[in-house]
């Protein structure tokens, strides 16, 4: 079980969307303005309640690489 965020700001990552990421790695890269999405078992769930808040939500590629579609 993971908590999971999604990064309100879409203009500091390659495919300029909104990427899902773990707690961790939202603090790893020091991710300011980011939405608790909640606590899940895994990362498809944490990017449909992400698909709520932004059409174009994506998996994080280091942290959800099973949600990344790039």
């Amino acid at each position: 079980m993971e908590f999971y965020y999604v990064n309100n700001d879409s203009t500091y990552n390659p495919g300029y969307h909104h990427e899902v990421h773990t707690e961790k790695h939202a603090n790893e890269l020091m991710i300011k303005n980011k939405t608790y999405l909640g606590y899940y078992s895994n990362c498809y769930d944490a990017l449909n309640e992400a698909k709520k808040l932004y059409h174009d939500a994506d998996g994080c590629a280091i942290c959800c690489p099973l949600c990344h579609r790039g």
